[in-house]
Order: C-alpha cells, then sequence, then structure tokens
C-alpha cells in the first residue's frame, strides 16, 4: 500500500513518513500544496493524508483540484477544531477528518478504515485477497494464514509475503524485493533481504509440512506450490 502524506511541517511529515513506514506502507513525502497536487495526480496512491493548511495553495484547494480526475481516500488533518471547517473539507470531497495533536495508533486506525472501505469499491480484478495452496492472505486487514493458523509477521515481513505472493510463480531477485519491500536502491554488500527471508521461512514454511518459498540459487526467491 502507498501513501502520499502532503504535509509543510517537515518535522511532521518525517514524523508521519517514518511512522507509517513502521506500519509497513511505502510512503512519499510533499511539503506544499503545488508537489502534492503533482504527485497525487502523476502517480497512483492508495491513500493520502492531506493537511489543510499548506502554503501557496491550501488543502481544500489540492482537494477540489483532485476531485476532478481521481477519487484516491484522503485523510485531510487540521489545527483547527470547528464544525464549519471539517464540514467544508467533507463537502469537499474528504473522506475523514482527523485534528490536530492526535495519537498515533488512531491516525493509522483511521487509515485502515479507509483503506478497507476503498477496497470494496476496486475493480473485480484486482483482488484483495489472495491465495495458495492453504497460505491466505487479506492485503486490506493484513493479516495471512495458513492452514487457518494466524502468522505472526512483522510489517516489513507481510509486505515481502505479500509481493512473493502477488508474482507466485516467478523468481524475484534480491535487487527488486530491497527496491519494492524497502523502497532503497539495493547494496550487494547488505544481507537485509537474506535475513527477511530466513526469518519468513521460519513462519511460513517451518511449521508445516510442504514448503511455498523456494530460494533459485544465483537467481533469486520464488512463492509456489512444487510437487514432493
Amino acid at each position: 500500500m502507498k501513501i502520499l502524506v502532503i504535509e509543510d511541517s517537515v518535522k511532521m511529515a518525517e514524523y508521519l513518513r517514518k511512522g507509517l513506514c513502521e506500519e509497513g506502507y511505502v510512503v512519499d513525502v510533499a511539503n506544499n500544496g503545488i508537489d502534492g497536487l503533482h504527485m497525487a495526480t502523476e502517480i497512483d496512491y492508495d491513500l493520502l493524508v492531506l493537511d489543510g493548511m499548506l502554503p501557496g495553495i491550501d488543502g481544500l484547494a489540492v482537494l477540489a483540484a483532485l476531485r476532478q480526475s481521481k477519487q484516491t481516500p484522503v485523510l485531510m488533518l487540521t489545527a483547527r477544531g470547528q464544525v464549519e471547517d471539517r464540514v467544508k473539507g467533507l463537502q469537499g470531497g474528504a473522506d475523514d477528518y482527523l485534528v490536530k495533536p492526535f495519537a498515533f495508533s488512531e491516525l493509522v486506525a483511521r487509515i485502515q478504515v479507509l483503506l478497507r472501505r476503498s477496497g470494496g469499491q476496486r475493480n473485480a480484478g484486482e483482488p484483495t485477497v489472495l491465495k495458495v495452496a492453504d497460505l491466505d492472505v487479506d492485503l486490506l486487514r493484513r493479516k495471512a494464514t495458513r492452514s487457518g493458523q494466524r502468522l505472526d509477521l512483522t510489517a516489513k515481513e507481510f509486505n515481502l509475503l505479500s509481493l512473493l505472493l502477488r508474482r507466485q510463480g516467478e523468481v524475484l531477485s534480491r535487487t527488486e524485493l530491497a527496491e519494492q519491500v524497502w523502497d532503497m536502491h539495493f547494496d550487494s554488500e547488505t544481507n537485509v533481504v537474506e535475513v527477511a527471508i530466513r526469518r519468513l521461512r521460519s513462519k511460513l514454511d517451518q511449521p508445516f509440512e510442504r514448503p511455498l518459498l523456494h530460494t533459485v540459487r544465483g537467481m533469486g526467491y520464488v512463492l509456489e506450490v512444487r510437487e514432493p
């Protein structure tokens, strides 16, 4: 899931970026309305976190321009708690409102609700639950089970599993996994991918009879069912 944060306070933007990344989301940041609107219209995000008070173009103007072409879910942030301000935002197309200061846990909960809601409006060709053999992964609820047993995954482990499952049967290189899951350029000196694969495999495969995650020597990793 990819989120765009449009927030002019660098400190607040970094706080949100870091926290949401730790929750397993891929996060981009824009520090003004002009850049934010350009990114929001040019890139397909799953959700926007939009500050109402922005330099140049304020949040309501960004929202109005965005709604002319896209229906991306928008959670607006504001330092103003007046009812009329919230009403303007909601009437302008915001999906939810959060007044500063707020608890980060509430922000995450509201984001999850909006993503679940928008997931019900996706095209039938975009499943929100992925399955292979006895493994089920619910992308919206961020829940993975195997043979009915819930897998206790970290945010990064869940993102790694989701990517492998979306591309099941396809060998993914360490470079691609690093770029897609950790949003970073691959460094041959780091073993972050190998460590994550080893930890994921210990939860996904070791407790069960049939392994699903396989290493293709010299190429990468693949998630698939193989005959015994």
